[in-house]
């Protein structure tokens, strides 16, 4: 059966923008505000705290990974309290300079290795609204080893280096989403993926998008009651089970539409609706535009 988290993350189209080692002495603290990209860090040395708008501070040690799919605003610091320095996420810096924060001289007492990356998917804001605003992960070697990966592959300027460096963060991504605790996550897809009764449904949801799925049905392979089911896919996912299935299919839409490779009404039948001019209307209805205007478009 299909694995809808990897299907997601596919569909993101992740790519590699920016990785840095930063390193901190001292009563030291630096504030970035919300800037959307998703954004990783793994702890090299010592201890830091984090603390994100709307969570509960962290604190970070060696060997911590942090990933965060939708970067709010937060405020990195070290134990000793400070006044922190406001900082421009956007304001360009060598990749090869280490960023020091505080005390100057000495050898550093923190160190971590970070980054953010960017989606090329005009779906980034929904697929991601379905993943944790925060993964705070402790003891996974792997996440380490790829974070230098990424860093060692930004810094080389060899032949099929952005091909490489997507797959690296496609890895990241996955490897990070399903190292945490399913159960313990926010409203969305992992937490629905977490429960073996919705998982069911949603597996089944991307195993056959073109299927004519009714809430019914959903809840007949769920094994639970209609009622049972919607209260508990939406409390889980967060959204409703039939609004979670346009949203899937309307992502693979767009993303047969890009390919330029198939008409509409090949589209349609991909996706479960019965001709182009049905798929065209829930199209336009959905997006906002045509398909015949997105960019991209398949041939009528």
């Amino acid at each position: 059966m299909v694995d809808p988290l990897a299907e997601v993350i596919g569909l993101l189209t992740p790519r590699a923008i920016f990785s840095k080692v930063i390193s901190g002495a001292g009563a030291w603290a630096v504030r970035y505000p919300a800037f959307g990209a998703p954004s990783f860090c793994t702890m090299l040395r010592g201890e830091c705290l984090l603390a994100v708008d709307g969570q509960q501070a962290v604190t970070l040690e060696a060997g911590d990974f942090v990933l965060m799919p939708r970067t709010p605003g937060f405020t990195l610091s070290s134990m000793a309290p400070a006044a922190p320095v406001e900082m421009d996420p956007a304001a360009p810096q060598a990749q090869d300079v280490e960023i020091r924060h505080g005390r100057l001289d000495g050898p550093p007492e923190t160190q971590m290795l970070g980054g953010y990356f960017a989606f090329d998917s005009p779906d980034a804001s929904l697929l991601v609204s379905l993943l944790p605003t925060l993964l705070h992960l402790r003891g996974v070697e792997r996440l380490t080893v790829l974070v230098q990966l990424v860093r060692d592959e930004s810094l080389e300027q060899r032949s099929g280096r952005s091909l490489v460096l997507g797959r690296l963060v496609e890895i990241l991504l996955i490897e990070s989403l399903r190292s945490t605790s399913m159960n313990d996550a926010a409203p969305g897809l992992l937490r629905g993926l977490a429960d073996p009764r919705i998982g069911i449904a949603i597996r089944h949801m991307h195993g056959d998008p073109a299927y004519p799925w009714t809430a019914q049905a959903l809840a007949d392979k769920a094994a639970l009651s209609r009622t049972a089911f919607f209260d508990r896919f939406s409390r889980g996912v967060g959204v409703a089970p039939m609004v979670y299935l346009l949203a899937w299919r309307m992502a693979l839409a767009k993303n047969l539409l890009r390919q330029k490779k198939f008409a509409l009404a090949d589209i349609a039948d991909r996706i479960g609706y019965g001709s182009a001019s049905s798929f065209s209307t829930a199209f336009t209805r959905h997006v906002g535009l045509p398909p015949s205007a997105y960019p991209g478009e398949g041939h009528v």
